[in-house]
């Protein structure tokens, strides 16, 4: 598992401490993998999810340190949505 994979797992995983996401989130990172998150918590993987979201290492290390909102990135194409639009609203208002 690469640093920034492991980085992600632990501040996933603080931000969504007690938050109900009711499905499956899979954040890709481009070129470094894959984290899962769910209502059992946060681990590298690369199962179906409910809703996948797709960013760089950059965006997605400015969003995990509240630099880049993810509305943000998602309206100026720094983050992609595929799947379930609902979950990824909620996730991103549990993330920022």
């Amino acid at each position: 598992m690469s640093e920034v994979i492991n980085e992600a797992v632990k501040v996933l995983s603080e931000k969504m401490e007690g938050v109900d996401i009711g499905g499956t989130v899979k954040f890709d990172i481009e070129g470094e993998g894959t984290v899962m998150v769910d209502d059992s918590g946060v681990r590298e993987g690369n199962d179906e999810a409910d809703v996948t979201l797709s960013a760089d290492p950059e965006t997605f290390q400015a969003m995990m340190d509240g630099e880049t909102n993810p509305t943000s990135a998602f309206m100026t194409g720094k983050l992609k949505v595929d799947g379930d639009m609902g979950m990824a609203m909620k996730l991103a208002s549990a993330l920022a």
